[in-house]
């Protein structure tokens, strides 16, 4: 099997293992995102700078509406880095992150390094969803 056909293989069993319908747009995107069977952390911006370079150019918007569908499928976690940007991260089980700052990239922690010795007790009526853990790092 090419690679090219083992990207679109495995993309698209990643959409319709999910429940997603493996749209032109959609296979296009994961072929980017999981393609190759890596993790990777990316911003709408540089997924959509990413179909620039292949024949298969997607619009931001799409890009936007996609990863939105990704999330709400499970399929990539949204990481919210200072609240004016996101990051998307294909590993979805619960991991801390690296933000470099002066690059501007997300990467993955070493999860086996972070204990949480406790929370604070949440509000009544309310259950602690999740906890993200973002590390920023500057060169000094």
């Amino acid at each position: 099997m090419s690679v090219t056909n083992e990207k679109t293989r495995r993309s698209t069993e990643w959409l319709t293992g999910a429940g997603l319908r493996p749209t032109r747009q959609r296979v296009t995107l994961a072929e980017l995102l999981v393609g190759d069977g890596q993790n990777r952390h990316v911003t709408a911006e540089s997924l959509h700078a990413a179909t620039e370079g292949c024949d298969k150019t997607v619009s931001l918007a799409t890009v936007y509406n996609t990863l939105r569908a990704f999330c709400d499928a499970g399929l990539i976690r949204e990481v919210m880095v200072d609240g004016t940007k996101s990051y998307f991260d294909t590993r979805v089980d619960d991991h801390p992150h690296f933000f470099w700052e002066d690059e501007r990239e997300l990467t993955d922690a070493p999860k086996e390094e972070l204990e949480i010795c406790g929370l604070p007790t949440a509000p009544d009526g309310t259950e602690i969803s999740s906890v993200d853990v973002v590390i920023r790092l500057r060169k000094t």
